[in-house]
């Protein structure tokens, strides 16, 4: 008896050793895939560092009250709050404080050192005639022409930070209201014939941190990062409404040739693309030296209210790799991911994860030429255009449609996996011809599996 209990309590030992063995190897396999980067090569301990950033740690604050502004909604007082900037300047650095109240403001141009705080209760609301956002050299739309400033301006600021659990508000209503008055005159116009600014442009700029602040009523673009490094966007609120009026082409966060970029922790609801990766646009956008990649972006842990799509690559860009968005909900997204396809631009979108999604969407997968707009330009030949190892996976959605693609000759796909993804939609039609080499494993659309 006692030769039977010692053998029973030996293979429980081994069972459980072996169990143990196993979810250690998994936890390790899990660790090492999020080590990884689609291409295979490693995520940086950057990426792996959430920690916010205290304000008082840049330096003095300086408070716009202290430089001559008073607490007006009605009063615009951009020449009292620049003033505080610049004197933050001179003085070696530090952070402007935007206070509690309202302060209504044009431009604003940070400048080598200086930092913006806005804190609770503080509302620093842009002014809603353009007069006020002069014409500068700029970048908007795959394009680097001169166009209006935004309402908050870095350039080749390194380590720029805006802080605080305030309010950047765009004061758009007027701005959206000419647009629409345009397209109703003129349905062929461009986004660029209304004249709007952005919310927040930041340019040339490394090292830099936003958190906490609530970034809404843009007139334009709610925020674009153009040719920066090293760029963290941790727990922003950034919305623009659908209805009753739409807030048009107020993408939440453009990424514009960009190295290094961790979205995470983010609340998105916009008219137009939560997140747009950009990079240029036109037949010869690969042969002009201000247009270029984006490449290790990290979309972690957000939710997407309405918008036109979650992850949206193009329609003004030539070369997005490694682009990773997972442990997010999509709660009312017309796409979940959309991958535009250009004919006048030569695109290159490679190694896209989107992984441990739910929610809902209209379309689980959009891949459609995207003609508005697009111009030849006299090039005979249209570029070819290539999406590859792109991957879905860990996906509990409901949606509409599915599979929703119509590709033309000039678009390659290939390489596309679709893995451990739940989905009911009213049209759940596929067709595997359209991609070359694509892999379904454990995918399940309307209960039933994709053999």
């Amino acid at each position: 008896m006692k030769k039977i209990s010692l053998l029973i309590i030996t293979l429980l030992l081994l069972s459980c050793n072996q169990q143990t063995k196993t979810a250690h190897a998994e936890i390790a396999e899990t660790t090492n895939q999020e080590d990884l980067f689609p291409d295979g090569t490693p995520i940086p301990d950057w990426f792996k560092d959430h920690s916010k950033i205290n304000p008082s740690d840049l330096g003095q604050f300086y408070s716009i009250t202290d430089y001559g502004c008073v607490i007006d909604s009605t009063k615009l007082q951009t020449e009292a709050i620049q003033h505080t900037i610049d004197e933050a300047y001179r003085n070696g650095g530090g952070v402007v404080v935007i206070p509690k109240g309202t302060f209504l403001s044009g431009a604003l141009f940070f400048k080598p050192n200086t930092h913006l705080h806005v804190e609770e209760g503080g509302f620093l609301k842009g002014s809603d005639n353009i007069e006020d956002y002069p014409f500068i050299a700029s970048r908007i739309e795959g394009q680097s022409i001169e166009y209006f400033a935004a309402l908050v301006n870095a350039k080749a600021v390194d380590g720029f930070t805006i802080t605080g659990t305030g309010t950047i508000d765009g004061n758009g209503l007027n701005y959206w209201k000419a647009f629409w008055q345009r397209r109703k005159e003129n349905p062929k116009c461009t986004n660029l014939e209304v004249s709007r600014p952005r919310l927040v442009f930041i340019w040339k700029c490394n090292n830099v941190q936003l958190q906490d602040v609530k970034l809404r009523n843009s007139g334009f673009w709610s925020s674009h990062y153009y040719q920066c490094k090293n760029v963290k966007i941790l727990d922003l609120r950034i919305t623009s409404p659908h209805e009753p009026i739409k807030a048009p082409s107020t993408d939440a966060i453009d990424i514009d040739v960009c190295n290094n970029v961790l979205v995470k922790g983010c609340y998105m609801a916009v008219n137009d693309d939560a997140i747009a990766l950009k990079g240029g646009k036109g037949p010869w956008a690969d042969k002009d030296a201000s247009n270029g990649e984006n490449t290790n972006i990290i979309i972690e842990d957000c939710e997407f209210g309405f918008c036109h799509a979650a992850l949206t690559n193009g329609s003004e860009a030539i070369h997005n790799k490694n682009i990773i968005m997972r442990n997010c909900k999509v709660t009312d997204a017309k796409r979940l991911l959309w991958l535009k396809m250009r004919p006048d631009t030569a695109q290159h979108y490679e190694y896209i994860t989107v992984e441990n999604i739910t929610g809902q969407a209209h379309s689980f997968i959009y891949i459609k030429p995207w003609t508005q707009f697009f111009d030849l330009k006299g090039r005979e030949d249209v570029p070819l255009s290539y999406s590859d190892h792109i991957t879905m996976k860990n996906i509990d959605l409901d949606c509409d449609i599915f599979y929703d693609m119509k590709i033309t000759e000039y678009d390659k796909l290939s390489n596309f996996t679709f893995e451990n993804i739940k989905v009911n939609a009213k049209n759940g039609n596929y067709d595997k011809s359209i991609i070359e080499n694509v892999t379904f494993n454990n995918v399940e659309i309307n209960g039933e599996l994709i053999q």
